[in-house]
């Protein structure tokens, strides 16, 4: 009961509340496939371990949206007074760096068409200051 109020009192957008879900129940059956007995039981091992697996099958970003599913789950338990820390919250997410592109240069004949559409539609200056 009480992970289905985190996933419906907390989370507003369904899309994150749908990867967050499947972040925590695919997490807590690896738990359970490796032994932890309870998620009081967690180490910061087991989430390092875990989100190592997922660098093999999933990009950095998945790995890394997982990773904060399962920080915010435990955030949420330590609030609640249900784990006594966060194991998760010392865990480092695999390393990725969005690069930006450079804006697209326009050539100088549509720049001029750009350019000359604005300003027909500005009031002049003096107009408004009277």
């Amino acid at each position: 009961m009480r992970f289905l109020e985190f996933f419906a009192a907390n989370i507003r957008n369904p899309h994150t509340r749908r990867a967050y879900a499947r972040a925590a129940e695919e997490f807590l059956a690896w738990c359970a496939d490796a032994g932890v007995p309870s998620i009081a039981a967690v180490q910061p091992v087991h989430v390092a371990t875990w989100i190592e697996a997922g660098t093999r099958e999933l990009a950095a970003p998945s790995v890394k949206q997982r990773l904060a599913a399962i920080r915010h789950l435990f955030d949420w338990l330590v609030t609640g007074q249900v784990v006594p820390v966060n194991p998760a919250g010392s865990v480092r997410g695999p390393r990725h760096v969005a690069t930006s592109r450079q804006t697209p240069v326009l050539d100088p004949a549509k720049r001029a068409r750009r350019s000359t559409a604005s300003m027909s539609r500005r009031t002049p200056a003096c107009a408004t200051a009277r």
